[in-house]
């Protein structure tokens, strides 16, 4: 007997796909799919968030050193004529040290984030910039479930679809 539904697909494609939607779940908070595939992908995020709750506070705040560039008031990088050994001169640029206070994983969160990582996709915003998922499931998704034992999402049944009638069903988070 098989653990979970195959989906009429080859195990990595399947594996795919159920990554993807995974990802647009966590992205955008619902997506439409068919019955049998909201059904893989809600046992996925399911203990994907049950993770994150569990994990949301594990870390540490350190300061770490931080070297930047000197910028002028419209945003350009300051720089000053130096004369190198050789008697040629160059511009260089001004770099300011500051220090920050980041969070550090424990390991135990660090091996969750991996664990998440491992089922969720890498995605760009619409800016080209890189969307850290387990981030967003630590510090935005995570705080809003903490105080739930389970049931992270939601099927609603949105009846047969046009073209092949296949039960279509709306998966979102709650």
């Amino acid at each position: 007997m098989a653990k979970n539904r195959k989906l009429g697909r080859k195990t990595d494609h399947r594996l795919a796909m159920l990554k993807c939607q995974t990802t647009d779940l966590f992205l955008h908070g619902k997506i439409v799919t068919t019955e049998a595939r909201a059904k893989e992908v809600k046992a996925i995020a399911d203990s994907l968030i049950a993770l994150a709750v569990k994990e949301k506070d594990n870390y540490d705040m350190v300061d770490v050193k931080v070297v930047k560039a000197k910028l002028d008031g419209n945003g350009n990088k300051v720089t000053e004529l130096v004369k190198s050994k050789n008697g040629n001169e160059f511009l260089k640029v001004v770099k300011t040290e500051t220090t920050e206070k980041r969070q550090k994983d424990r390991p135990s969160r660090l091996n969750a984030r991996r664990k998440m990582m491992k089922n969720l996709n890498k995605v760009k915003d619409s800016e080209g910039k890189n969307v850290d998922i387990p981030s967003k499931l630590f510090n935005v998704i995570a705080p809003k479930y903490a105080d739930r034992v389970g049931g992270y999402t939601r099927i609603v049944k949105a009846g047969p679809r046009r073209g092949d009638s296949a039960e279509v069903a709306i998966l979102e988070l709650l």
